[in-house]
């Protein structure tokens, strides 16, 4: 299967589904793929389905009967048979979407599964029957069946505990938004510090480029301002209320006024469940439900402190929604009426600085050194990359560390491969490095984590200067880690 020319990296993604497609093992086999809204997985598995000759029915939310003449009209026009199908039921109609690999691996995609399964709660357990292994009609085809939704919470259900599928997949595939690097790329972005802002804003949601904002990106650095007043504050575009949508899409959202509130709390700083209970004036057992369901629909990201597995702080997975709670929602009023984006938007910068970009940027710095780091750098490879607060006893005062890696045990003391500090418009000096050292001495002095080796990392969007340089060149520990160095696109300061 050739991947499609048009189709940006997915490199990983095509090479599963390749595999899972091809397989000439005789019988039906079943694939889940999941992902949140607008990451592609339409476009992907129409394009695995056209590169093999398979079969595409994209549900909708319909009545039961509706759907099953939809899929009657669609496999006609694919099979072209002697006769039209009319399946009178879901048995009848996964039977026929079988027979299609009877004489070679077909894929055969039923994409926005969860609107057929809540329209008919028995459509699982058809599926499961339907591939049983002894049974004539599954060991007589080679079907690859690919079942495909972007309802998290519904497809993370459909493979686990007593459901009736678990078990039967032979492939469950996650289709991610793009990661900050391959997102710059595919906004066109040689500027690390203007791939930071856009990223703030839109993340690496390839749908927002190419069809929100027609292909529209910033032309460099001068250009961001006016490209945010033209896109996502413009409301001309979808992308202005594409914030919204996404919240009522989730099937598992009802009171959605509550929803938003969460969001809006934790857009505003209150990234604890106590911090989120006093910003709604609610108890914290009240928001316990809609915190889990906003994890559950991939909306809300739960942090454990590195430190204190029992203290988790949450973050907003989707950049786009957290920019909406923080700039938008607040002058939702002013943003709808034309001509006042440009307004509105030289008025949100310092939020935008502190409540937007800022923890974006020491999100950055986490991913960085979780999936790009060398482990030579680090001392070893990271088991877990998160933030903490350091207690120190003696001062009743505890330290935040915007970047803690914890590397692997090997039955004694965790290795503490490294803590560092992040600042986006802040240039570091040696007062940064010294309080890193601070820091892994009161850690050491607590005697949970082996620092021996515990390297000390500063991050920052604005550079640094001479004392941290020469810090950074006396004291092998020490790095000094830019734009350029997150992005991969130049040589670490520092030694090294």
């Amino acid at each position: 299967m050739d991947k499609p020319v048009e189709m940006f990296d997915r490199d990983h993604e095509w090479s599963a589904l390749t595999r899972f497609i091809t397989d000439v093992q005789p019988g039906a086999t079943l694939g889940v793929v999941s992902g949140r809204r607008r990451q592609g997985k339409t476009f992907l598995l129409d394009a695995a389905c056209r590169a093999a000759g398979g079969f595409y029915f994209g549900a909708t939310e319909a009545a039961d009967a509706e759907s099953l003449r939809r899929l009657s009209a669609s496999l006609t026009a694919h099979v072209r048979p002697a006769s039209p199908f009319h399946f009178a039921d879901w048995s009848e109609a996964v039977d026929a979407l079988l027979a299609l690999g009877t004489e070679r691996p077909v894929p055969v995609v039923i994409d926005e599964f969860p609107y057929l399964a809540k329209a008919n709660p028995e459509l699982p357990s058809i599926i499961q029957e339907a591939l049983r292994p002894l049974r004539d009609q599954r060991t007589a085809s080679r079907s690859r069946l690919l079942l495909c939704g972007s309802a998290l919470s519904f497809m993370g259900r459909l493979l686990s505990g007593n459901a009736p599928l678990r078990g039967r997949a032979g492939l469950e595939l996650v289709v991610r938004p793009l990661d900050y690097r391959l997102a710059a790329e595919f906004w066109g972005l040689a500027d690390p510090r203007l791939a930071v802002r856009v990223g703030a804003v839109v993340g690496g949601t390839p749908a927002y480029r190419r069809e929100f904002a027609r292909g529209d990106a910033p032309s460099g650095p001068e250009d961001f301002d006016d490209w945010v007043v033209r896109t996502v504050l413009n409301p001309e575009t979808p992308l202005f209320r594409e914030a919204r949508y996404l919240l009522a899409e989730e099937p598992d959202l009802r009171d959605t006024a509550l929803y938003l509130s969460v969001l809006a709390a934790v857009a505003d700083g209150n990234a604890t469940r106590g911090g989120m209970a006093g910003y709604l004036e609610r108890k914290a057992t009240d928001i316990a439900h809609p915190i889990n369901v906003l994890e559950d629909a991939g909306l809300l990201h739960r942090d454990a402190d590195v430190f204190r597995q029992n203290r988790p702080t949450y973050r907003i997975a989707e950049p786009l929604i957290g920019f909406y709670h923080a700039i938008m929602r607040p002058v939702w009023d002013q943003l709808e009426r034309p001509g006042n984006a440009a307004r509105v938007w030289q008025a949100s910068q310092r939020r935008f600085a502190g409540n937007v970009l800022g923890p974006h940027y020491e999100q950055l710095c986490r991913d960085w050194a979780l999936h790009h780091a060398e482990p030579d750098l680090l001392g070893g490879l990271p088991a877990r990359v998160g933030h903490g607060v350091v207690h120190d006893e003696k001062a009743r005062v505890g330290h935040e560390v915007d970047v803690a890696v914890l590397g692997i045990g090997d039955g004694g003391t965790t290795p503490l491969l490294a803590i560092g500090e992040a600042k986006w418009n802040d240039t570091m000096g040696l007062g940064h490095v010294e309080r890193l050292r601070g820091l892994r001495d009161l850690i050491a002095r607590s005697g949970r984590y082996d620092t021996r080796a515990t390297r000390l990392l500063c991050f920052s969007g604005a550079g640094f200067d001479d004392r941290a340089r020469a810090a950074a060149e006396d004291d092998p520990s020490v790095h000094l880690v830019d734009l350029a160095t997150l992005y991969g696109r130049g040589a670490r300061d520092g030694h090294g």
